[in-house]
């Protein structure tokens, strides 16, 4: 007698937490996010399906393989994961489950996904991200980022969180998660010109934030020049 699992019709998807990369295509146009396990290789849009990362022809997800998307139910569940030090720069993901799923004890195995909120985390120095930044770390085709507030950005390519928002698609929400003084959103930004379009009172106001830490992080380094400039002059 074959064993049948229970089937389920919810009226609405159910929602689901994960954590995930966010990263940025190596032309800047679009957005989006690779898994921290089996599907790291994979990034994947806003609203995406799900295949055998094994590279097997059957419909994600299959019973008897570990394929397809994966969620928890519980949003403390997946906090939990961003404290380990290899995860420490993903990010949180709010998900709706779509199509069809296999419900686990802590979640679900699914098919397809629309990711409807981004949580990103504070920067490395632990001020509030203002920014995805280049993490030095990619996949083909795509770079990997990592949350960064204002005065951390050092000329790297980066995105703010309303312009990563704008380039994934799909009606993402991108906020900002715990920290201390937060600057407000940045243009993107790459290696420090700035596109100005689209841009809003408070992302000016924080792009002129971000042309000031680089302006004064510019004049350290000229006075450091400065101090070894005779020194250096003997030795040509």
């Amino acid at each position: 007698m074959r064993f049948r699992l229970p089937e389920e019709r919810p009226t609405e998807p159910p929602t689901g937490y994960k954590i995930a990369h966010p990263v940025l295509s190596h032309d800047g146009t679009r957005a989006g996010f690779t898994g921290v396990s089996l599907g790291g290789a994979l990034p994947y849009g806003v609203l995406a399906d799900a295949s055998c990362v094994y590279g097997l022809r059957h419909p994600a997800p299959h019973r008897r393989c570990d394929c397809g998307f994966h969620c928890v139910h519980d949003r403390t569940t997946a906090e939990a994961l961003l404290c380990t030090a290899e995860h420490r720069a993903a990010v949180l993901l709010e998900v709706l489950v779509l199509g069809r799923y296999l419900r686990f004890e802590l979640g679900y195995r699914y098919a397809r996904q629309r990711v409807r909120t981004a949580t990103v985390g504070p920067c490395a120095c632990g001020a509030t991200a203002s920014a995805l930044a280049d993490a030095g770390w990619g996949r083909p085709g795509w770079r990997g980022l990592a949350p960064s507030c204002a005065a951390c950005l050092r000329g790297r390519t980066s995105v703010s969180l309303a312009s990563f928002a704008r380039l994934a698609g799909e009606g993402l929400r991108v906020v900002a998660g715990s920290g201390s003084a937060a600057p407000a959103d940045l243009g993107v930004s790459r290696g420090g010109s700035t596109a100005a379009a689209d841009l809003g009172v408070s992302e000016l106001a924080a792009e002129a934030a971000l042309l000031q830490a680089r302006l004064d992080w510019f004049q350290t380094q000229l006075a450091r020049l400065g101090e070894r400039g005779p020194e250096a002059g003997s030795q040509g």
